[in-house]
C-alpha cells in the first residue's frame, strides 16, 4: 500500500510539473518572438533612432530594479497560482494593446514604452513565482535535472521563436507578432489555472523592510551565493547590451533582413540548448564550481568573433559567436540556480531568488541602456567590441574568490 501510495504521488507531482511546464513553454515562445518583434517596430514602423530602440530594451527590463526585491516577499504573502494567473492578464493586455493602437493608427513610441515597462513588472513577479514554485513540486534529488530541462526548453523558444518571428515579420509585419505573444499569454493563463493552489507561508510578524533584508544578508554575505551573483550580474550586463544592439547592428552595418536577424538571435537558443543538454553530464564529470568557471571562460572567448561580422557573407561569424557565448551562461545559470533552490533555508528561497534576480537582472536595462549610449557616441561596432571584451571578463569574480577551490558549489574550499 505504501508503495502505491508514493508511486501515485510521485505520478502527481509529474503531472503538475507539466502543467507548469507547458505553461512556463507557451509564455516563453511568444516572449521570444518578442525580443525580435518589439525592437523592429520601433525601427519600422515609428523610426526609432539607436537611442530611443535601446532605451526600449532597458525599458522592459528596468522593472527589476523597481520590483526585484520585493517581489520575493509578495511572491511568499499571496497565493501562486492565483498570483501567476493574474500576472498572466496583465502582461495579455500590456502587449496586446501595441497591435490594437497600431491598427487603430494611434501607436507612439510612449506607448510602446509603457507597454514595455508593465509587461517588465508583470513578468519580475511571475519569473521569482516560478522559481518558487519548482522547488515545491520537484524532489530535491530531481531539481538540476529539472532545471536542466527548463533550460533546454528555453533555449529551444529562444532557437525557435526568433526563427518564427523573423520568418512572420516578413510575411507580416513586427506587430502582428505582437498579437502572437498576447495570446499566449492567455494560453498560460488558462493553464496555470489548472494547478493546485500553493496557499502562502505563514505570516512574519516582520516588516517587509526587514523580510527583504534578511534575504540580502544572506546571499552578499555567503561565500558562494556572494560571488555568483557579482558573476551573474555581469553576465546579464553583457547580454542585454548584446542583444541591444545585435537587430540594430544586422539591419544597419551588415545590411540584412529581419529573417536573417531571428535565425541569428535563434542560435542563442542553440547553443543554450547544447549547454542544458551537456551541464548535468558536465557537471557529475568536473564538478559544479568547476563546469561554471570552464563554460564561462569558454564562451567569453567565443564572442570575441562577433563583431568580426561586416557582410551576409561572414554572418556565421555572429552566430558562432552568439552560439558560444548561451553555451557558457545557461551552464552557469543551471548550476547556481540550483545551488540557490537547494541550499537556502526554505523560508528564505523566495527572498534569497528576488535578491539574487534584482541585482543580477536589475543589470539588464543598464545594460541595454548604456550600450545605446555607447554606440551613439562611438558607433555601433565599437560598442559591439566593448561589450563581447566584457563577455570574456565576468567571470573574473569567481576566479578571485573562494569557488575556484571547490569542486562543487557546495563542497569547502581546498587550501
Amino acid at each position: 500500500m505504501t508503495t502505491q501510495t508514493t508511486d501515485a504521488s510521485e505520478a502527481g507531482q509529474a503531472h503538475v510539473f507539466w502543467r507548469y511546464w507547458l505553461a512556463t513553454t507557451v509564455s516563453e515562445v511568444g516572449s521570444a518572438m518578442t525580443a525580435v518583434a518589439l525592437p523592429l517596430v520601433a525601427v519600422t514602423a515609428l523610426d526609432a533612432t539607436v537611442l530611443e530602440t535601446t532605451l526600449l530594451a532597458a525599458t522592459s527590463q528596468a522593472a527589476w530594479l523597481i520590483m526585484g526585491l520585493p517581489a520575493g516577499v509578495i511572491v511568499q504573502r499571496y497565493p501562486l497560482r492565483s498570483l501567476q494567473v493574474t500576472l498572466d492578464l496583465v502582461r495579455l493586455v500590456a502587449i496586446g494593446s501595441v497591435p490594437v493602437a497600431w491598427w487603430m493608427g494611434h501607436l507612439t513610441y510612449a506607448h510602446l514604452m509603457v507597454a514595455a515597462f508593465v509587461s517588465g513588472l508583470a513578468t519580475v513577479l511571475f519569473a521569482i513565482g516560478n522559481s518558487t514554485f519548482l522547488p515545491a513540486v520537484v524532489d530535491k534529488s530531481e531539481l538540476s535535472s529539472r532545471n536542466s530541462l527548463m533550460s533546454g526548453t528555453l533555449a529551444v523558444t529562444q532557437t525557435g521563436g526568433p526563427s518564427v518571428s523573423g520568418l512572420l515579420i516578413q510575411l507580416t509585419g513586427p506587430v502582428a507578432v505582437l498579437a502572437v505573444d498576447a495570446v499566449s499569454f492567455l494560453v498560460s493563463a488558462v493553464t496555470l489555472r489548472t494547478l493546485p493552489e500553493r496557499r502562502p507561508l505563514a505570516q512574519s510578524p516582520a516588516k517587509t523592510g526587514q523580510l527583504i533584508r534578511e534575504g540580502w544578508n544572506y546571499v552578499v554575505h555567503h561565500p558562494v551565493m556572494g560571488p555568483c551573483l557579482v558573476f551573474a550580474t555581469l553576465m546579464n550586463f553583457v547580454t542585454a547590451a548584446l542583444f541591444a544592439l545585435t537587430p540594430l547592428y544586422l539591419v544597419r552595418e551588415v545590411d540584412v533582413s529581419a529573417t536573417v536577424v531571428g535565425l541569428v538571435i535563434a542560435m542563442d537558443g542553440v547553443g543554450a540548448l547544447v549547454g542544458s543538454a551537456v551541464a548535468t553530464r558536465l557537471a557529475q564529470r568536473v564538478g559544479t564550481a568547476r563546469a561554471v568557471i570552464v563554460a564561462c571562460l569558454f564562451g567569453g572567448a567565443t564572442t570575441l568573433a562577433i563583431p568580426l561580422t561586416t557582410s551576409l557573407s561572414n554572418i556565421y561569424f555572429y552566430g558562432l559567436g552568439m552560439a558560444g557565448f548561451a553555451f557558457g551562461t545557461v551552464i552557469g545559470s543551471i548550476m547556481t540556480r540550483t545551488h540557490r533552490q537547494t541550499e537556502s533555508p526554505p523560508e528564505l528561497l523566495s527572498r534569497v531568488m528576488a535578491t539574487v534576480r534584482f541585482v543580477s537582472w536589475g543589470a539588464l536595462p543598464l545594460g541595454a541602456a548604456l550600450s545605446g549610449v555607447l554606440a551613439s557616441a562611438a558607433g555601433l561596432r565599437t560598442a559591439l567590441w566593448a561589450t563581447c571584451i566584457g563577455a570574456l571578463v565576468a567571470p573574473v569574480p569567481l576566479l578571485l574568490s573562494s569557488v575556484r577551490r571547490r569542486r562543487d558549489l557546495s563542497d569547502e574550499p581546498r587550501d
